[in-house]
């Protein structure tokens, strides 16, 4: 099974994606902007400019491809389940994930967790971001992306707590997990 959990920066995705590693048997965390910053590293700063002008590693041409590969590697090495947490909200960079991991395994389920922008601000700060910061400027795109695009099944972080959460997704899940 992969599951990826989508959303903005501050929403709640590292949080709920460590909690469900503890109860979905057999999981492990696989964070795609670990590739990016490979990437970010590698790649000369020509290429760099070229390809992700804004400085979004996801824009890079092999990010996609490599978040995919990457899995199918983890997958077919390990044997696990992935929990993947990612802030995607480009509609066709959603699909072309969502359609690779499927590929790998067609358990593969997509949820968009939701927050009010005064709340993941909050959050963001809670953790030491520092204020204009990569994840404030990227807020309002996400959240306009989220509202202006499908991006599948939402689940509200707003005033919810962690296990509600964790036992929502469960449930739409249906598959065997381990208790908390």
């Amino acid at each position: 099974m992969i599951l990826m959990i989508n959303g903005a920066f501050g929403v709640g995705k590292t949080t709920i994606s460590n909690e469900l590693v503890k109860v979905v048997e057999n999981s492990m965390l696989y964070d795609p902007e670990e590739a990016g910053y490979m990437l970010r590293n590698m790649l000369p700063e020509k290429t760099k400019r070229l390809e992700a002008e804004t400085g979004d590693f996801q824009d890079f041409h092999l990010w996609k491809t490599l978040t995919v590969q990457i899995a199918e590697l983890l997958i077919s090495t390990y044997h696990v389940n992935l929990i993947v947490p990612m802030t995607i909200r480009k509609p066709e960079y959603l699909h072309y994930i969502f359609d690779g991991f499927s590929r790998i395994d067609p358990h593969t389920y997509h949820f968009c967790l939701t927050a009010s922008k005064d709340t993941i601000y909050q959050r963001l700060r809670e953790r030491g971001e520092a204020e204009g910061n990569w994840c404030f400027q990227q807020t309002d795109k996400c959240l306009q992306a989220f509202d202006d695009h499908d991006f599948g099944e939402y689940i509200s972080t707003e005033n919810v707590p962690i296990a509600a959460i964790v036992h929502t997704i469960k449930e739409k899940l249906h598959v065997p997990f381990t208790t908390i």
